[in-house]
């Protein structure tokens, strides 16, 4: 089969802690702007940050909660089940040895992750292995934020076209445009520690599930992890 008439598999990895509309809102975008099932992938253990304010599996099982019902947004557990860190690198390669080296994949990342990927374990080598799919994020300007060598790597790589991702294996960049959601994760997990109103920044399932756990709740007994 040509490359260019397979289904472009795109997966987009983060912590989800916890997961909040914005994350589904670029997950719906994408899908729509490239016909394209998206895998959501929970992070077991982010080398490049500090460690998640709820576990892998509590992050996990609010993802099921967020997608259910949606069409082609799936959660893929795979990042869960290594026993090694979750390094982008290497799950790109467990996927590209998945999909086999000619098939077209796609990372779907934020811009902040994006200006950040410099410090990612072998970031040159991720250009390899996928194509990039950079979704705005508030306060991020790329033509300011991205460093000289990130910058000169980019170079070249950018497209417009959806059929330029579906007619290679990797090594692209598709930014994609979407109204900018205001809520974040770290802002969401300080709100419901101070007690302020966050409801209404997760999809009400997994606003249920967050005050049945007690998650993010500091406080003596509180089960935020399985």
């Amino acid at each position: 089969m040509n490359p260019s008439d397979q289904t472009l598999p795109v997966f987009y990895g983060g912590t989800f802690d916890p997961v909040h509309c914005g994350h589904l809102q670029i997950a719906r975008n994408a899908r729509d702007h490239l016909a394209a099932v998206i895998r959501l992938m929970p992070a077991a253990d982010p080398p490049h940050r500090a460690a998640p304010g709820a576990s892998a599996e509590h992050r996990a099982r609010m993802l099921d909660l967020a997608v259910a019902g949606e069409i082609d947004l799936l959660v893929d557990r795979r990042e869960m089940l290594r026993d090694t860190p979750s390094y982008s690198v290497d799950t790109l390669r467990g996927i590209r040895a998945e999909f086999g080296v000619d098939a077209p994949v796609a990372l779907l990342i934020g811009a902040d992750s994006l200006a950040g990927l410099p410090q990612w374990k072998d970031w040159q080598a991720l250009f390899d292995l996928a194509h990039f799919v950079v979704a705005a994020r508030p306060g991020v300007d790329l033509d300011r934020h991205l460093s000289a060598p990130l910058r000169t790597v980019l170079d070249g790589r950018w497209t417009e076209a959806v059929a330029d991702l579906q007619a290679a294996p990797a090594g692209r960049g598709l930014g994609l445009s979407n109204r900018l959601h205001p809520g974040s994760a770290t802002d969401i997990r300080e709100r419901i520690t101070t007690g302020a109103s966050w409801q209404q920044l997760v999809p009400a399932p997994v606003a249920e599930y967050i005050v049945q756990n007690h998650l993010y709740v500091k406080r003596p007994g509180s089960p935020a992890s399985l």
